[in-house]
């Protein structure tokens, strides 16, 4: 049995390390709250740019650009994938990379060799650089700093080299932010544009709240419905457009705005997935140090009171002699 001298000491260890998990769970939840407002601002004019675009293209079926046209054959790909730069945020991490490779994977079984990742974030850098997978970048400021700028930087990039057709196809891989307790990983295809995909599919974010307590993840995983507790309404698709000054300028103009915001976009969702996974992660490390220190107290209580007997013993023992 440990001395009280080592039980002392690993408690006051365990102490430190809580105070540490705790605030470091409390930085994250103030940074969540920041991403929260990005995501909260910016998603009316998503909204708007989508179902402006996606229901002129649907309304006009003879409309074709280069951007919306499948290619028939799949020659070179590109995976724009999303993760951190720092770690202890649970398998926030480890998952977009898992999720990176089986997309790659795939592609390969389809005959399809030649896939080139854009990373956002230190640790899918490191991957994909240790696994000597071919890459463009990396975007490491994006991942702390979100900005548009460096979204459109990259979109831009992407649709130069896909009307070129010097790519075919891209992806983005990312954690769809949910909740302050539930992030879905995601592979969303950016070019071509897809127009079967429902207008508002990934409005189901719950912006106002960052409880993530086992009640609240349970709450969650149980509800059936959207999130935030509204229900969600089908829009009336207005196709009676009227195209100033033509066809060409205005799809040229809107275009790479929804491409760009579409980047953004998963850039917010990934960077608020990270804040909240870290606080889960730091949350369940304070209330493990919790439980360790609970039973730290009553062996140290148990083998003070063993000491102190042992003691009184010795003492009662010395006067019987």
């Amino acid at each position: 049995m440990p001395s009280l001298k080592e039980i002392k000491t690993r408690i006051a260890s365990v102490n430190n390390t809580r105070k540490i998990t705790s605030a470091m769970k409390m930085v994250a939840s103030s940074k969540l709250h920041h991403a929260q407002t990005a995501i909260q601002n910016m998603l009316p004019y998503e909204n708007m740019l989508e179902h402006i675009l996606k229901s002129f293209l649907i309304s006009v079926p003879e409309v074709q650009t280069i951007y919306n046209v499948e290619r028939p054959v799949l020659r070179r790909v590109a995976l724009v994938v999303f993760s951190s730069n720092s770690s202890l945020c649970g398998g926030f991490n480890s998952n977009v990379i898992k999720k990176m490779l089986q997309a790659i994977d795939e592609y390969h079984s389809q005959g399809v060799k030649d896939v080139v990742v854009y990373p956002v974030g230190r640790k899918v850098a490191e991957k994909v650089k240790k696994l000597g997978i071919p890459f463009e970048g990396p975007f490491l400021e994006l991942a702390d700093k979100p900005n548009a700028q460096g979204c459109t930087q990259i979109a831009s990039g992407l649709m130069e080299k896909y009307a070129k057709g010097e790519i075919d196809r891209v992806e983005l891989v990312f954690h769809h932010f949910k909740s302050a307790g539930s992030q879905i990983l995601l592979r969303r295809t950016l070019l071509p544009i897809d127009i079967n995909t429902e207008l508002g599919a990934l409005n189901d974010r719950d912006l106002s709240s960052n409880m993530v307590t086992a009640k609240a993840q349970e709450y969650l995983r149980k509800k059936g419905q959207d999130v935030s507790g509204r229900e969600v309404q089908g829009r009336v698709i207005n196709d009676d457009f009227i195209v100033e000054p033509d066809l060409t300028t205005v799809l040229s103009s809107l275009i790479p705005k929804l491409l760009h915001l579409m980047v953004y976009t998963a850039l917010l969702d990934s960077n608020a997935s990270e804040h909240a996974a870290r606080m889960v992660a730091m949350q369940t490390a304070t209330d493990n140090a919790d439980e360790i220190l609970r039973d730290l107290n009553l062996q140290y209580n148990k083998s003070r009171q063993q000491a102190i007997t042992s003691e009184l013993l010795d003492i009662v023992g010395g006067q019987a002699r």
